[in-house]
């Protein structure tokens, strides 16, 4: 490990940029390289001196797109020359590290040119997707080579304000400003870069279920013209469900905001009778994506409510699937939360109780729960088979091998995900360090400062690019050696609704 007053090297091309990022570090060492990296010699003699630190390019630039305003910081995701492109993969994390200190940041590819861009090559640029444009960051690059790299670009001008326009004064104070602000983001960067091993939990990522759910959307989306509404979010993923408003989902809250007729699509969670019931009233096209294994619950609550039970069912108030559970037989339902609240339970006949579990529920929490209600209720019966699904103990019993292994657990999945949720709390009990992200830019650097071996999965609901984003994201910070912890192999399929079956 280094400390604050020789963790990094930072490399800027002229001496106002050089300055102002100085003000800002509480250490390291900032070369300047000159214009064009005329001064390179500078550079490299600083690379052979600290041959183990990592280095920032730091610096102004030039928006190519306009919703880059003077001020704003770029972090390049690559860098183009004609000589090649380089990739700067922690560029995530960084930005992630900047927006925490509340400065405005852009993620994406950088250009290298050896003269000032002008209108209309600014626009050809852009149309490559392209955001900004230096004249050093490739050279400077070529010079760092294999080490941890990462390019942060302060914004001067614009694609309507050029270097010759009256704003281009303020602008580059603005630029310089933020410039300033940089320093303990870079400090945080450099404390998290060396080498790491990753544990890869198995099974993660999408389960049958969730696959069979967001197939169903996307087959009704290939056949009919958008808008294909949906019923609260398919699975609880924020970028599942922003892949599929990109491509023309709906996705509602109630059956009164999709229009008559309309096709209507029931998420993996379930829905009560009632709103199938409203579905119908209103002539809805409806499409059920109910997950197998909830509908299984949904079945197990009807036929126990027929035999005349109380029916605990074990879960979180508010979910989704709770809800469409307790739907199916509200008058005979009670949901249990903890096993503290067992005590206070009153029925009306002891002799016939029963309980129910959420699929999505830690299997060892859901278990303290019915224990008390077994203590409680010696009567007490329950379904044939687990309610919590195969997928959701599979993801739980590799997250728990691989937390043993690491100092450090992240989790894929978004914050309504249940069962993300409760992997992390699974990690936590075995005494290692946890956090969910929602994606690779929720990561803060902080947390991996010291830390080499680092346990990751992802939620049943969450894609497997999420994981891969982390480890790539991870590889800009030093080597990364990737390996797979399998606990479990999944070979489950669910069959697709007839509605949405190849014809």
């Amino acid at each position: 490990m280094t400390t604050p007053d020789d963790d990094l090297i930072v490399v800027s091309p002229l001496l106002l940029e050089a300055l102002s990022v100085r003000r800002g570090l509480s250490g390291g060492r900032v070369v300047l390289a000159g214009p064009h990296a005329r001064r390179s010699s500078r550079v490299a003699r600083a690379l052979r001196q600290y041959p183990d630190r990592p280095v920032a390019v730091a610096g102004v630039a030039g928006a190519l797109v306009h919703d880059l305003k003077p001020g704003d910081l770029v972090v390049a995701s690559e860098v183009r020359s004609a000589q090649g492109t380089h990739h700067c993969r922690s560029a995530p994390l960084v930005a992630a590290q900047l927006r925490a200190l509340g400065l405005t940041v852009h993620v994406g590819p950088m250009v290298e040119t050896d003269h000032v861009v002008w209108q209309p090559e600014g626009a050809r640029l852009a149309l490559d997707g392209a955001i900004a444009v230096d004249m050093e960051s490739s050279r400077l690059l070529d010079l760092i080579g294999s080490r941890p790299a990462a390019v942060v670009r302060a914004v001067v001008d614009t694609p309507t304000r050029s270097l010759l326009h009256p704003a281009t004064v303020p602008g580059g104070i603005a630029a310089l400003r933020s410039l300033r602000a940089i320093g303990p983001a870079l400090h945080r960067w450099a404390a998290a870069t060396g080498d790491r091993d990753v544990l890869l939990a198995g099974p993660r990522s999408f389960c049958a279920g969730v696959e069979r759910a967001v197939e169903i959307v996307e087959r009704l989306l290939d056949r009919h013209a958008p808008p294909v509404y949906v019923r609260k979010q398919i699975v609880h993923n924020s970028r599942v469900v922003g892949d599929l408003e990109r491509r023309g989902a709906v996705f509602v809250d109630e059956l009164d905001e999709v229009p008559e007729n309309a096709t209507v699509v029931f998420s993996a969670h379930g829905v009560s009778p009632a709103v199938r019931d409203e579905a119908d009233e209103r002539g809805l096209d409806v499409v059920d994506a109910t997950c197998p294994l909830v509908a299984k619950v949904h079945g197990e609550a009807r036929r126990y409510a027929r035999d005349g039970d109380t029916v605990f069912l074990i879960g979180h108030a508010g979910h989704e699937e709770v809800e469409g559970t307790l739907g199916e037989a509200p008058d005979r339902t009670v949901l249990v939360e903890r096993p503290e609240d067992v005590a206070g339970l009153e029925v009306e006949d002891p002799g016939r109780v029963s309980y129910l579990m959420q699929t999505t529920l830690a299997l060892d929490e859901a278990e303290e729960v019915a224990d008390a209600l077994r203590d409680r209720f010696p009567a007490l019966r329950g379904p044939g088979s687990d309610d919590i699904c195969y997928a959701t103990t599979n993801r739980q019993d590799a997250v728990r091998a691989v937390a043993r292994e690491s100092e450090l657990v992240l989790v894929a999945g978004s914050a309504n995900s249940s069962n993300s949720r409760r992997l992390v709390e699974v990690a936590q009990r075995e005494g290692t360090r946890a956090y969910l992200v929602d994606s690779v830019h929720e990561i803060d650097l902080a947390w991996l400062a010291g830390v080499r071996t680092i346990g990751l999965s992802a939620g049943a609901s969450a894609p497997t690019v999420l994981v891969d984003e982390i480890v790539d994201a991870l590889a800009g910070l030093g080597a990364v050696e990737a390996r797979e912890r399998t606990t479990a192999t999944e070979t489950v399929n669910f069959s697709l609704p007839k509605e949405v079956r190849h014809r």
